[in-house]
């Protein structure tokens, strides 16, 4: 699964936060929260005594307390009959599952929420195979747990197994979770309803009564009514379609291959589709609404080249005949990657040649990728719980980054976890450890020692069967690991800490928060002297290593595969920063990212004066290497905007004055075009967004001198994709500007092209303007409610919208919970981005009274703490740093 914010602007970097977890850094491409994000549903955190049995609905027993389904009666098959009814608004729909019993017991539990259950009945396999009638069971429910228990009238026999029946109704779902509804505009005016399902995490029990629980793997036949106006589709390819009385049809579709609810998947829409088939058969499809399918060339093209790819990659085939790609017009996360059925927000799929940009297209190939890289990690292989999520999103992650780079061979990003191990290994060590992990655990559930079981126990490892050993280091504790270098003549001294932001060596809690914390760090490092890439395995808290010879820098964490910050101290960063001045190619491009990287986190932590990040910045006026240049703009460009928030005027004027000073000549030299490299094109973008951002004259007026043209030709002027979102966010500082684009956004059959006319909207000073905007996110018909959070975080990282988000979120809270889910990952979203940018203690205080009042209310979320952490470290970097920058400005300006 992908999460994504909607609106292109706000995956940029957050303030002063590494990018944490256990998957990849992606130092300059669209940030992304995967998974990691989600937590499991708040009723998941519910306790109670463990003696006591909760109270049923009905006031009676309910025979089971636990959070986790027992595994007495494990389920095998699934029948499952589903007709929605896309005018009332609700589906009927009806299964059989057929399920084994391990040990006798004289109730069945199984999760079911929000489901209207109107018979269940049970037969034994007996009574199946001579058509006897099933018996009537009692359904007891227990909302906490979203749980239901079927009490049998007898005991069920061990090692038998019986078909339990189901009738049910509900409501199409208004959020988007379960079984939900969706709309679409067409170009003509007229909106159409689709239904959709989204399961993951626990929302298939939304959908249809079942052992919702990665580890209940089985099979499912589905059954799907509709009208014959509309198509179904489900995770298999359709056997056979009858009519039925009264125009009505029905779908029967193959019984799919063994795999968890949360994978299962079914739509019925009127949507259009353009096929083609990979070069082992597989047909591949991409569904888009019937005036969009124009957009879904490009999709078809990178899908048939990457699942190409994976099935080399993996030595495994895909499993099935055919694999579907639908955009949903109102979708939560980025994607879901359901077994042949993946569903995608419009943004994450469709391409459009005349709006989308080339960070569009790598975005759509980015989660196209990621997306079919869990047709095997996530589907084939499955995590037993959900505490081992990484197992799928930390490989799926990886492998997006394997295979861009091997559909885009100049981008070459990316570190993580993974991409350490197969450093570690050598490519062809881990690739046969992942092939033997894949098949090995095939079509069954597996956890972290799973993984680890099979990189060390391959015969061909030899020295290095301590692979679990050092992983299990870096799975099981947060963050990432700091390594402090201390060079000494030809000896270098080693150290290592938990790298902490915000909590500086000086403070009471930081050695509580170091204790216990040892990672096994498989360093690489480079001298002056030689081009040798050395290794070394850090196991213990110290280590001392000796150089063949004197050297005058020293460079850890060679091209970055390393996940761990590097502190160089004494006078190590002095040398590499002369180095770079000097002659910066004597170090490689993605090692001078790194170094980037790293010096401004560790102003963050405090282990380093802000000047001495800034003299790095120094040497990029001569940087050739886009995603250098990309990083080192990336953190100047927020220390203007935080200042600009601030109202800090002076130390913004001199910001912006050094920014247009040093980088002026690349500013120059860009055109107002789309072509280039992939790289070229970013940093192009990038580049003007930043100059007009700091109203460099030349800038505005191209980017008005195009707007106004493109007006003049109502909407109908091609101006360059890479620079079009920089031309609508100039042409929305005038009031006629910002009402036309509004009016383009409506009629625009480009998701690309509304995510830019959404972005330059929200840049309006204007508060009435800004409002308006929020309440037609609220109102859901002209801007989407999936776009809200986005949205909300758009404006708030604006001077004249930071307050106004703010506020509005304070003000219409009970408005936004019926909305979302409190626990929702648009709710987390709109929290963290009207919030992350205050650097205040007033802020502070305001922020911690308002979680305060919720709390009060019933309502918690981790992350009011996360924010309110945030918030802290932007402070103490404010206090810390604010008189060197200004200082620092004076003299270099």
């Amino acid at each position: 699964m992908f999460h994504s914010s909607a609106m292109v602007n706000s995956h940029r970097k957050p303030m002063f936060n590494i990018h944490r977890g256990f998957y990849c850094l992606t130092a300059i491409l669209p940030q992304i929260c995967i998974c990691s994000q989600f937590s499991v549903p708040s009723s998941y955190h519910f306790t109670e005594d463990p003696g006591a049995f909760p109270v049923a609905t009905n006031g009676e027993r309910f025979p089971w307390q636990e959070l986790r389904l027992p595994s007495v009666v494990i389920p095998l098959h699934y029948d499952l009959f589903v007709h929605p009814n896309l005018t009332s608004l609700d589906f009927v729909a009806s299964e059989k599952i057929e399920v084994l019993v391990s040990n006798a017991t004289q109730f069945i539990i199984l999760h079911s929420k929000d489901l209207e259950i109107t018979n269940a009945t049970l037969q034994s396999e007996e009574d199946s195979r001579y058509m006897k009638p099933g018996k009537e069971l009692k359904v007891l429910s227990y909302p906490a747990h979203e749980q239901i228990a079927l009490l049998v009238p007898e005991k069920l026999t061990p090692h038998l197994k019986y078909y339990v029946a189901m009738d049910f109704q509900a409501k199409l779902g208004d959020g988007f979770e379960g079984f939900y509804k969706s709309t679409y505009r067409t170009l003509g005016g007229e909106t159409r309803i689709l239904a959709v399902t989204d399961f993951e995490p626990t929302q298939a029990r939304m959908a249809f009564p079942c052992f919702d629980e990665p580890l209940f793997k089985a099979n499912f036949s589905i059954k799907i009514r509709r009208e014959s106006r509309h198509i179904a589709l489900s995770n298999m390819p359709k056997v056979k379609t009858i009519e039925l009385e009264g125009g009505l049809l029905e779908d029967h579709f193959e019984t799919t291959v063994k795999m968890s609810t949360y994978l299962v998947a079914y739509i019925v829409c009127d949507f259009h589709s353009l096929s083609g088939f990979t070069s082992s058969g597989v047909k591949v499809s991409i569904y888009a609404s019937p005036d969009k399918r124009n957009q879904t060339h490009y999709a078809l093209q990178a899908s048939l080249k990457l699942l190409d790819f994976y099935e080399k990659y993996f030595d495994i085939y895909y499993p099935l005949s055919k694999l579907d790609l639908i955009a949903i017009p109102d979708f939560a996360p980025g994607a879901m990657e359901n077994w042949g059925l993946i569903t995608y927000r419009e943004t994450s799929l469709l391409f459009d040649p005349k709006t989308s940009s080339a960070s569009d297209k790598l975005w759509v190939t980015r989660v196209i990728a990621h997306e079919l890289a869990h047709q095997w990690f996530g589907n084939l292989v499955t995590m037993e719980w959900w505490n081992d999520i990484w197992l799928k999103e930390g490989f799926a992650k990886y492998m997006e980054l394997i295979a861009v780079n091997a559909t885009y061979p100049e981008l070459q990003f990316g570190a993580c976890i993974l991409n350490m191990l197969k450093d570690f290994l050598g490519e062809e060590k881990f690739q046969k450890g992942i092939i033997q992990y894949l098949k090995k655990f095939s079509y069954r559930n597996a956890k972290n020692d799973d993984l680890w079981s099979s990189l060390s126990n391959l015969a061909f490892l030899g020295e290095n069967a301590e692979v679990k050993e050092m992983m299990t280091t870096w799975t099981l504790q947060k963050g990432i690991p700091l390594l402090v270098v201390k060079q000494d003549g030809c000896s270098l001294r080693l150290q290592q800490e938990r790298f902490l932001q915000g909590v500086f060596q000086e403070d009471p809690e930081w050695r509580a928060l170091q204790e216990r914390y040892l990672w096994h760090i498989p360093l690489t490092y480079s001298t002056s002297s030689s081009n040798v890439i050395h290794r070394h395995i850090l196991k213990s808290k110290t280590d001392t290593l000796d150089l063949p010879e004197k050297t005058s820098w020293v460079k850890f964490n060679v091209d970055s595969n390393g996940y761990y910050i590097v502190h160089y101290e004494g006078h190590g960063w002095d040398q590499l920063i002369t180095q770079l001045n000097q002659n910066h190619t004597l170090l490689r491009p993605k090692d001078r990212v790194g170094l980037i990287h790293d010096v401004f986190q560790l102003v963050g932590a405090g282990r380093l004066t802000l000047d001495k990040a800034l003299d790095m910045t120094y040497y990029l006026q001569h940087e050739t290497s886009s995603p250098a240049l990309l990083e080192g703009l990336s953190y100047l460009e927020s220390f203007y905007h935080m200042m600009d928030r601030r109202n800090i005027s002076d130390i913004s004027e001199n910001l912006k004055r050094y920014l247009l000073q040093y980088f002026k000549p690349v500013i120059d030299r860009q055109s107002w075009s789309d072509k280039g490299s992939v790289w070229d094109r970013m940093l192009r973008s990038a580049l003007l967004k930043l100059a007009c951002d700091l109203n460099h004259a030349p800038c505005i007026q191209k980017a008005a001198e195009l707007f106004s043209q493109w007006m003049e030709s109502s909407g109908k002027l091609n101006i360059p994709t890479d620079v079009l979102k920089i031309v609508y966010s100039v042409g929305a500082q005038t009031t006629a500007g910002w009402n036309y684009l509004l009016e383009q956004y409506e009629l625009s059959m480009s998701s690309a092209e509304q995510n830019k006319i959404l972005y330059a909207l929200s840049t309006s000073k204007h508060q009435e303007k800004l409002l308006k905007l929020i309440e037609l996110g609220m109102e859901g018909k002209v801007i989407k409610t999936q776009n809200l959070a986005a949205l909300l975080h758009a404006i708030a990282r604006r001077p004249k919208g930071q307050q106004l988000a703010w506020d509005f979120v304070r003000e219409n809270w009970t408005h936004l919970l019926k909305k979302f889910d409190l626990g929702s990952y648009d709710i987390r979203m709109i929290i963290s981005g009207t919030t992350a940018h205050f650097s205040s203690k007033d802020k502070l205080q305001e922020v911690k009274l308002f979680f305060e009042s919720l709390e009060a209310q019933g309502s918690h979320l981790d992350i009011f703490q996360t924010v309110l952490e945030t918030i802290t470290k932007n402070i103490k970097w404010l206090e810390k740093n604010l008189p060197t920058l200004r200082t620092w400005l004076m003299v270099n300006t």
